[in-house]
């Protein structure tokens, strides 16, 4: 995609200091637009502000005020942040899964409240939800991520229905395990709740039911993002791209 591509519009990135998010501020500016990023982590976000010319915003997005002090006024929206845990259901902290929700779902929708304005009042804009393979597909003992990510599907549909006439698409990028500290920081915990080796997670858990062996790059997921905000994707929308390595095609 030629650098110039998104010059001029403005974007902003929820979780946008580590991993897929980060990876989404590096190519977005890359393309020429101007980017905002929010997240929890002040040194990672500071750092990250500084290595890609990009604004940090540094807010707890799980507090629903937290969303007051981001921007309104952005041509494109990423709903990335996210975070996960592991536990079968009869185990599982109800305060976590409430927390989830909060992050995954009730935050993108806020956002959407906050932003859609004033891409309607424009007449064009980009809404990009990094789903998750699990927005299409269950494991066992992830029942909050799971719900979550499906929940982020239909909204991101929703949002397409009643965008398009004002300009406006909707997509969800649906990646299977991206080499991220949220999957990396889970392989204690599904070794201890599988009953298996540490070492035999990678395979036998996050790459057992894909067809390409092995773990997805963030910056994979960033090219496609970048894709999706720019002018020769402007007739998809609703739509989710399972980035997964083939495994929904099984």
């Amino acid at each position: 995609m030629p650098t110039s591509s998104l010059t001029g519009r403005t974007a902003l990135v929820t979780g946008g200091a580590n991993g897929i998010g980060r990876a989404c501020v590096a190519a977005l500016r890359v393309a020429g637009a101007d980017v905002h990023f929010a997240d929890v982590d002040r040194a990672a976000a500071t750092e990250v502000a500084d290595a890609h010319g990009a604004v940090a915003h540094v807010a707890d997005l799980a507090d629903p005020d937290a969303v007051e002090s981001l921007p309104r006024d952005v041509d494109i929206l990423v709903n990335n942040a996210g975070v996960q845990h592991v536990a079968p259901l009869p185990e599982f902290p109800p305060e976590r899964f409430a927390l989830i929700q909060q992050l995954m779902v009730t935050t993108p929708f806020l956002l959407l409240r906050r932003c859609l304005p004033a891409m309607y009042g424009r007449g064009w804009g980009r809404v990009v939800n990094i789903s998750s393979v699990h927005g299409w597909r269950a494991s066992p003992h992830k029942a909050a991520y799971v719900a979550a990510k499906h929940a982020l599907e239909g909204l991101s549909k929703v949002t397409a229905v009643e965008g398009a006439e004002h300009g406006v698409t909707s997509n969800c990028v649906a990646p299977g395990y991206v080499r991220t500290d949220l999957v990396t920081n889970q392989i204690d915990a599904q070794a201890a709740s599988r009953g298996i080796p540490a070492d035999a997670v990678v395979d036998e858990v996050f790459l057992r039911r894909t067809a390409v062996k092995r773990l997805i790059e963030p910056d994979e997921v960033a090219e496609t993002v970048v894709w999706l905000c720019g002018e020769r994707a402007g007739h998809l929308t609703g739509a989710s791209i399972p980035l997964d390595g083939g495994w929904t095609a099984t």
